[in-house]
Formats: structure tokens, sequence, C-alpha cells
């Protein structure tokens, strides 16, 4: 069983090999373009878009998480319950109290985000804070302040920022295979052969990337994560509860995002077999049980 500190480290190593993959990657693709099309150009774009990614993903990608869900922060005034129980909670945790988010939605879903517990976030949908009561709001919260405590944030959060990377790469290649937009028929031709190949690279290397992250991430985390905050709060129960309220929730959750989906306390995404290749969590069936043996 790998204990607290071990955790630490294992996080903090795979999250090194999320940047570092992420920036072999995106060098190999921009070589590859140098040497096909004999151009100096590719290689130089290349380095400056994965090393400004890392960097923006390293130090910014809380705000990005944040922005792509459409989460607002909320007061104590506004979600009392929230922010108290957060409070205690990392009281409890010996953690900095976390930043406080909500995002508009009645789908019942929580996550936390940042790069250390002096950075950190935690967020909720407004479904969820309306559908449990304080003790299952606990189980929840406690859930993702052990994230944070375990540093799991970071590896997230830089996955997601990976992830979203990938689709706009994606979307771009797609629109400008499709859309070559008003320029001459040579310029145009040219263009959409370049598209066409980093496209087909991205296409062909996308459930790759997607096994490789999900290796990186391991199941084991949200196991570690419900186990830590039943430590915390010593109630089972709550977090048992509001796992089954989560689960036979139907409610769709228009403004989930497939490349933050890994951060939430449950699969944002139920039903969607394409959002499934990138999930990472285990069935909430199989953590009810886990959780069972604790009682």
């Amino acid at each position: 069983m790998t204990n607290f500190y071990e955790e630490i480290n294992h996080n903090r190593w795979r999250s090194g090999f999320v940047i570092g993959f992420f920036i072999i990657f995106i060098l190999t693709v921009g070589y590859f373009l140098s040497y096909f099309f004999n151009s100096q150009y590719f290689l130089p774009i290349a380095i400056i878009y994965a090393f400004g990614s890392s960097f923006a993903g390293y130090y910014f990608g809380d705000k990005i998480v944040l922005a792509i869900n459409k989460a607002i922060p909320t007061t104590r005034k506004d979600y009392f319950d929230f922010y108290t129980v957060t409070e205690n909670l990392a009281m409890v945790a010996q953690i900095p109290v976390p930043k406080i988010y909500v995002i508009e939605t009645d789908a019942m879903n929580a996550f936390a985000t940042g790069r250390n517990p002096e950075h950190a976030v935690v967020c909720a949908t407004t479904g969820l804070l309306a559908k449990l009561n304080r003790t299952e709001l606990e189980g929840v919260i406690g859930h993702e302040l052990s994230h944070i405590k375990n540093h799991d944030i970071l590896l997230m959060t830089l996955v997601s920022v990976l992830i979203g990377t990938l689709s706009i790469l994606i979307n771009l290649t797609s629109q400008q295979m499709f859309w070559g937009g008003n320029r001459d028929n040579r310029d145009r031709n040219n263009d959409s052969g370049i598209f066409a190949i980093v496209g087909l690279i991205l296409i062909i290397f996308a459930p790759i990337i997607a096994q490789l992250i999900q290796l990186a991430i391991s199941r084991r985390r949200e196991y570690f994560a419900d186990a830590s905050s039943v430590s915390l709060t010593h109630q089972p129960s709550g977090l048992i509860s509001a796992l089954k309220k989560i689960d036979s929730d139907t409610t769709p959750f228009k403004e989930a995002s497939t490349a933050t989906a890994s951060l939430y306390i449950a699969n944002p995404f139920k039903g969607n077999k394409l959002a499934s290749m990138f999930s990472t969590h285990p069935p909430i069936a199989d953590r009810i049980k886990a959780l069972e043996t604790m009682m």
C-alpha cells in the first residue's frame, strides 16, 4: 500500500513525465515537418509552442481550467456550507484554505486544481451544492482536499492543459484542411498538405497519448483520495451517499470539457464512449465497495 509521502513523490515524478512527454512530442512533430518540407521555420515554432504551453500549464493551469469550465468565484455569504466545510476540513488536513469557485449547472460534480496547496482551488457545481446535505458535502470536499494535499492537482491540471492543447491542434488542423482560406490555389494546397500531415499525426497518436495519460494518472489516485477523505471526516457514509447521488444523477453536464474530465470526482461524460477514452476514473460502484469496508 502506497503511503502518503510515496504518493506525493510519485505525483511529482508523473508531473515531470507529462511535461517531458508533451515537449518531446511537439518537438518531434516540428522536426518532422521541418525535414519533410525542408523549412527552417517549423522547429523553432514547435520549440516556442512546447515550452510556452508547458510554462502556461504549470503557472496558469488553474486559471485555464477554471475558464474552460466557466467557473466563477463565490463567497461565504453565497454558499455558507460549501465555504465553511472547506475551511474546517482544510484546517484538519493542515493545508491552506483553497479558493472557492462554483459552476452554475444542475449537474452534480466537483474538482480541485492548482499547482500546489498554496495555489489551490476547489470548485463545485451548484447542482451538487443544492442536492447534497452537509455530511455528504464534507465527503466530497474531503476528497478534493485530499487531491490537494497529495499533490495530485498539479499532475491533473497539467494533463488537462495537455489534452486541451492537443484538442486545439486537432481542431485547427481539421479546419485548415477543409477551409484553407482565400489564398491562391498553390498556397492553399501547400498549407492544406502541411495541416493534413499534422492532423494525421495527431489523429494516429491521440489514442496512444490517451493511453499514456491513463498510465500516468493511476486510477488508484481516486481510491487514495476517497480513503484520505474518510480519514479527514471520519464518516465514510457521507462520501458513499454523495457518490450514489452523483452516480444516479442524469443531468447533462454541458459546461464540462473533455480536457478537464480527469479533474472531476466522477466522470462528467456518462455514457459518452469518445470522452471515456480519456477517463481516468474507476467505476463508482467499485469505489463505494472500497469505502464500505471502512465502515
